[in-house]
């Protein structure tokens, strides 16, 4: 059978549909902002920003943009009623206090048992970039990555052990793709869900590792 890849939004959207109500989240850089966007109505999700922001809400309409009001990554947002903005070191103390309950990030490598590689590739040049992802990926209640499943040569991703210098240890609970979406646990990769027509055992081969269901 063939099957559909999720777009950007779909995969997205699909993250947002796990965040509960009442939930404190920090979107990271890049692939993670677009779930403010995809938020159920009518659920209440407080988003955090380690540059200082809490009570984030979606993109600005095109036009309405004020760069005195970006996100981590530099992008202009809006602000919720009851926002709030604080300085940077305070923030740090709430993601290093254990006080968000999810975040998710971007990764280059997650483990089957999840461990997390997602500030550098390692390569000669390569400039660090690890920004806050050590403090959230340890002090966030669950970690999240939301990432391609491959890579644009079409390796997977999600690897037995990491080659790339390490975020953090088995911090990382679930990972979303644009193929399926996979919980690590100590034994391993677990399936919570894949795309229509994709076959259980091509998920496996695509990852080069098995995967409970």
């Amino acid at each position: 059978m063939s099957y559909q890849k999720r777009t950007k939004d779909q995969l997205a959207a699909r993250v947002a549909q796990d965040i509960f109500d009442g939930a404190v989240v920090n979107l990271g850089i890049g692939q993670p902002t677009l779930v403010a966007n995809h938020l159920p109505e009518g659920r209440e999700v407080i988003l955090h920003s380690e540059n200082g922001i809490l009570g984030m809400g979606p993109a600005p309409v095109e036009g309405e943009e004020d760069y005195d009001l970006i996100n981590a990554g530099k992008q202009p947002v809006t602000l919720l009623k009851g926002g709030a903005f604080f300085h940077h070191a305070d923030s740090f103390a709430m993601m290093r206090g254990g006080h968000l309950d999810i975040c998710v990030l971007g990764a280059f490598q997650v483990s089957a048992t999840g461990d997390l590689a997602n500030w550098s590739t390692g390569e000669p040049g390569a400039i660090p970039a690890v920004g806050g992802a050590m403090d959230l990926a340890i002090g966030a209640k669950q970690t999240w990555v939301m990432m391609d499943l491959l890579t644009k040569k079409g390796e997977s991703k999600v690897v037995a052990q990491c080659t790339y210098p390490l975020t953090g240890i088995a911090c990382v609970k679930r990972i979303y793709s644009e193929l399926a979406t996979l919980e690590c646990t100590p034994q391993g990769l677990k399936l919570i869900d894949k795309v229509e027509g994709l076959e259980h055992a091509e998920l496996e081969k695509l990852i080069g590792l098995p995967v409970a269901v």
